[in-house]
C-alpha cells in the first residue's frame, strides 16, 4: 500500500510542479498561499516528511518556468505536499540586509517544520520578515527566528 500511496504522490508531485508557474503568474502573495491550502484529506499520510521534501527537490531540480524564484517554488510545492500528509510545516520568508538600500532586493524564503528548517535553509545575512503557518501570514518572532540562528 506504502508503494502506491508514493507513486501517487510522485505523480501528483510532477504533475504540481508543472502546472505551478501558469498558477503563480501574477498573484499577490496571499492568493499564491492559498496554493498550499490542500483538502481537508491526507492522502499521502504515512510518507515521511524527509521523503516529501527530497522528492521536491529532485522534482524541481531542472525548472523551465520559475527560474529566477526556485526557493518559493520549492516552498509552495513542500508547504502542500507536507500538509498533505498531515504535517503542519511554515513557510518563512526573509531578506538578505546586505540587499537593502541595494537597487534590487534580495528575498528567500524556506520551509521549517517543528522548527527545525527542512527545505532552503537562509544564509546568516537573512533577516526573516514574514512567516506563513496555519493559513495565516505572521510576523516573526525575533528571538526564535531561524534566520537568526547560525
Amino acid at each position: 500500500m506504502l508503494l502506491i500511496r508514493k507513486l501517487r504522490f510522485r505523480i501528483a508531485l510532477w504533475c504540481w510542479a508543472r502546472v505551478l508557474p501558469a498558477l503563480a503568474w501574477r498573484r499577490d502573495l496571499t492568493s499564491l498561499m492559498a496554493l498550499t491550502k490542500p483538502a481537508p484529506r491526507v492522502p499521502y499520510r504515512g510518507l515521511a516528511a524527509e521523503y516529501i521534501v527530497r522528492r521536491v527537490k529532485k522534482t524541481t531540480r531542472r525548472p523551465w518556468l520559475m527560474r529566477d524564484r526556485p526557493c518559493l517554488r520549492d516552498g509552495i510545492l513542500a508547504m502542500r505536499f507536507l500538509r498533505l500528509a498531515g504535517y503542519e510545516p511554515t513557510l518563512h520568508f526573509g531578506l538578505d540586509k546586505n540587499s537593502v538600500g541595494a537597487d534590487t532586493l534580495s528575498a528567500h524564503c524556506w520551509v521549517a517544520l517543528n522548527n527545525k528548517i527542512m527545505l532552503n535553509p537562509p544564509t546568516p545575512s537573512m533577516i526573516e520578515i514574514l512567516i506563513y503557518a496555519r493559513d495565516q501570514l505572521l510576523p516573526p518572532a525575533r528571538e526564535a527566528s531561524p534566520a537568526a540562528q547560525g
